[in-house]
């Protein structure tokens, strides 16, 4: 049975809110957190990078981006990860 808990909290003039410590310690696996929104709530959900490992030596890609820029590499193949990933939960 899940626990559900109520917790009000301030947010500042900046938008900011403070994630209990607890939730923090137990749920978050890096520093980032993936919000779902929809017209009249927020949902924070702890965010997991995709695993792109499987990705390597396993399928041929049609890779746009220049292989000596890592960083643009990384988010190419992050876009296709999700991609995927979307395209199996459907």
């Amino acid at each position: 049975m899940m626990d559900v808990k109520e917790v009000i909290k301030q947010v500042d003039n900046q938008g900011r809110i403070v994630l209990p410590k607890k939730w923090r310690d137990k749920n978050l696996k890096s520093p980032s957190v993936k919000l779902k929104i929809t017209d009249d709530k927020i949902e924070i959900l702890p965010y997991e990078p995709e695993d792109i490992t499987d990705l390597f030596g396993s399928i041929k890609l049609n890779i746009k981006s220049d292989m000596t820029d890592w960083k643009e590499l990384k988010k190419e193949l992050y876009a296709i990860g999700e991609k995927r990933q979307r395209e199996n939960d459907e």
